[in-house]
């Protein structure tokens, strides 16, 4: 549970395809906490670069997100406890994009434009 909520609140980034809020540092080091397994961020700057986001808005953080109605609205309850942004700004590269569909996994953009 330690590294669910950031220590170093200097250059905070957003996952854009999950939206969980950490730093630059713990994206490198580590990798997204729920899109490692398809997205490898860790020990790459230029993934983390492109898969996360400095400019977002709001966050909440989650717990138990599976137990959490909240979690369930932002559609983030089958998500690790965590920080999330509830409104981030930007879309992944195309390329990553078609990666992902591929896989068979539908990117969602978490910046409102899927909703156009």
């Amino acid at each position: 549970m330690a590294s669910v909520v950031p220590k170093d609140k200097r250059q905070l980034r957003a996952c854009l395809i999950c939206g969980i809020v950490l730093n630059h540092q713990a994206f490198r080091d580590h990798g997204c906490p729920n899109c490692e397994s398809y997205v490898r961020m860790r020990g790459q700057n230029d993934v983390v670069a492109d898969c996360t986001t400095t400019t977002f808005d709001g966050v909440m953080a989650m717990f138990q997100p599976n137990k959490s109605w909240v979690a369930k609205f932002a559609h983030v309850n089958s998500y690790k406890p965590g920080v999330y942004a509830s409104h981030v700004t930007g879309r992944i590269p195309e390329d990553i994009e078609d990666a992902l569909t591929q896989k068979g996994i539908t990117y969602h953009p978490r910046d409102g434009t899927a909703d156009e």
